[in-house]
């Protein structure tokens, strides 16, 4: 695909994929859970509150919580934004996943990012995350799940890490709609530990397609 703007083209392959990903559901859940096969390139965490996070040999996720010893854990908000306008909400943002292709996508446009920069937890290839409906099921490795709760909102930090990369990461279609391209969040249904390499399978829920929206 030539022409138009990263965010333009960025949402053009959105919507095909969409198309695809309905398609597959409809198809039956069988079909569709082998349609959308990917893998993890890389699994990171941080102790501390800051943008990005260390990339490690493995991370555990633990049921109802998140990522072990990362500080956006637990079962109430973690993001500092979030607890200071009310600690009490439940956490929707447990696990922090991001597709490699945008990696790809932004280095085009002559930014270099690498996994854990942007602050994800797990980075994969071969999922197109951001298609995926809300309550999309994903079993990571032997026994680790994440049902995905929406997209993350790009903010001004990804400025401070990289001047011009906000631009990159969220923009607006031809109609107006906010895009935004800087991963999804999710919640650990079930715990395991995950390490890169391991397989990526996504289970659709029932019903029509629910875009994900930001959380």
């Amino acid at each position: 695909m030539s022409g138009g703007t990263t965010v333009e083209r960025a949402d053009a392959r959105q919507t095909e994929a969409v198309e695809g990903v309905e398609a597959a559901r409809v198809a039956g859940a069988a079909d569709a859970a082998e349609a959308v096969v990917g893998s993890v390139t890389a699994v990171s965490s941080s102790g501390v509150h800051e943008f990005s996070k260390l990339n490690r040999p493995a991370i555990t996720l633990l049921a109802g919580l998140g990522v072990a010893d990362d500080a956006h854990a637990g079962v109430t908000v973690k993001h500092r934004s979030r607890v200071a306008k009310d600690p009490t909400v439940p956490n929707l943002r447990q696990v922090h996943l991001i597709h490699t292709e945008l990696f790809d996508e932004v280095a085009a446009a002559g930014f270099e990012v690498a996994p854990g920069d942007l602050g994800e937890n797990v980075t994969t290839t071969g999922v197109d995350l951001l298609a995926l409906p809300t309550g999309t099921v994903l079993r990571i490795g032997a026994e680790a799940v994440v049902e995905l709760t929406g997209l993350r909102n790009p903010c001004a930090q990804i400025d401070n890490f990289q001047h011009g990369l906000l631009k990159q990461v969220v923009g607006r279609d031809e109609d107006g709609n906010i895009v935004r391209k800087a991963g999804v969040m999710s919640v650990v249904l079930s715990g395991g530990e995950i390490r890169p390499g391991d397989p990526i399978r996504a289970e659709f829920p029932a019903g029509p397609h629910r875009p994900l929206e930001y959380v």
